[in-house]
């Protein structure tokens, strides 16, 4: 008699679980502990931050991105969420688990070839910044206007304040750059070696401030006459990562308190490494933001209007031709439209071997 055929039923399959069978969620972690911080100095996946309201000898606190940032970038000036060991002692590290929205992005691109990927790649050099300080010598080197202006679009594109910090005050007159300058009514402060930098002082109480500079305009002696423990403070952050000295890197410095005066001094964030800015990625129209007398009379250009003198139907013309905006506006604003697509004078490049700010 042949045997009989087994029939089989659920009891005899065996289900091996599967690594994917975990159920998965996107809900993450609130983190309602965590601790405000603002970030001081980036160094290789190595972020140092210190928490605005502590007091200034407060420890720096070292810190990684969480990977549920994903692909988001942490930059100097950025306010974020730590939450881990945030002691700030030595070994200690804490994460970045949340960054708050900017109220400001500082860009640059890399070059100003828009016709190749590398001219096209956005840089953001801060975070946060209220004002850019452009600091420019008056002599020995002498003012670049060149420099000063692709500074000023940078300012503009970005929605913050430039102020023009000019040093070696004592070696020529302010004159003919503030001359230059007259049209776009651009505050400034006079820096000489004996000054006591109360006027530049008062500029930046309450702010967070850029700083940017050519080498050998007295930047870097600006930065620590007014933080005078600031190589001090430098070496402290830069010893975050590999102790590799930030003098290419962006820091942020807190400002000493004047006097007995308990209004906030602001920040100055030092960009040693930042000999120029990249354009290629600023629009005649995001230009416009440092111009609003001239806004209303784009309106009916073409949509494809560069605003340039070349473009003969520019409506701007006829717009300071019927007196509804001064014509040195106007010269202006091309000034700058022109120093953004790369049309300088070399004179305004410094040498390679310039020696440091």
């Amino acid at each position: 008699m042949p045997a009989r055929k087994r029939e089989y039923d659920e009891d005899d399959v065996r289900v091996r679980p599967g690594r994917s069978s975990r159920p998965r969620t996107r809900t993450r972690p609130k983190h309602d502990d965590a601790v405000e911080a603002l970030v001081i100095t980036v160094d290789r996946g190595r972020y140092g931050c210190v928490r605005e309201d502590a007091p200034p000898d407060s420890p720096v606190v070292t810190a990684m991105r969480a990977r549920e940032l994903g692909r988001k970038s942490v930059v100097v000036g950025d306010r974020v969420a730590l939450v881990g060991d945030v002691s700030g002692a030595a070994g200690a590290l804490a994460r970045i688990v949340r960054i708050a929205e900017r109220t400001s992005v500082l860009r640059r691109t890399a070059d100003d070839d828009d016709t190749t990927p590398e001219g096209r790649l956005e840089r953001v050099v801060v975070a946060n910044a209220d004002q850019l300080v452009i600091v420019s010598a008056l002599s020995d080197p002498p003012p670049r206007t060149g420099f000063i202006d692709r500074c000023l679009v940078a300012a503009y594109d970005a929605d913050i304040e430039p102020l023009l910090c000019l040093t070696k005050a004592d070696l020529a007159g302010p004159e003919a750059v503030l001359d230059y300058y007259a049209e776009l009514d651009l505050p400034y402060v006079l820096v000489r070696p004996d000054s006591d930098l109360s006027d530049l002082r008062q500029k930046l109480a309450g702010a967070i401030s850029v700083m940017v500079g050519h080498s050998g305009v007295g930047k870097s002696t600006l930065v620590n006459r007014l933080v005078p423990d600031a190589l001090r403070a430098v070496g402290v952050v830069s010893a975050i990562g590999k102790g590799r000295h930030t003098s290419t890197s962006a820091v942020a410095l807190r400002l000493p308190p004047v006097g007995k005066s308990r209004k906030d001094p602001g920040w100055i964030i030092d960009t040693p490494g930042i000999r120029s800015f990249g354009l290629a990625h600023v629009s005649a129209e995001s230009l416009l933001h440092g111009f609003p007398d001239l806004v209303e009379g784009t309106i009916e250009d073409q949509p494809n209007c560069g605003h340039t003198a070349n473009d003969v139907d520019c409506r701007l013309d006829a717009w300071v031709a019927e007196g509804k905006a001064d014509a040195r506006r106007l010269e202006s604003y091309r000034r700058l439209l022109a120093s953004r697509a790369g049309e300088t004078d070399q004179r305004d490049t410094p040498p390679d071997d310039a020696p440091p700010g």
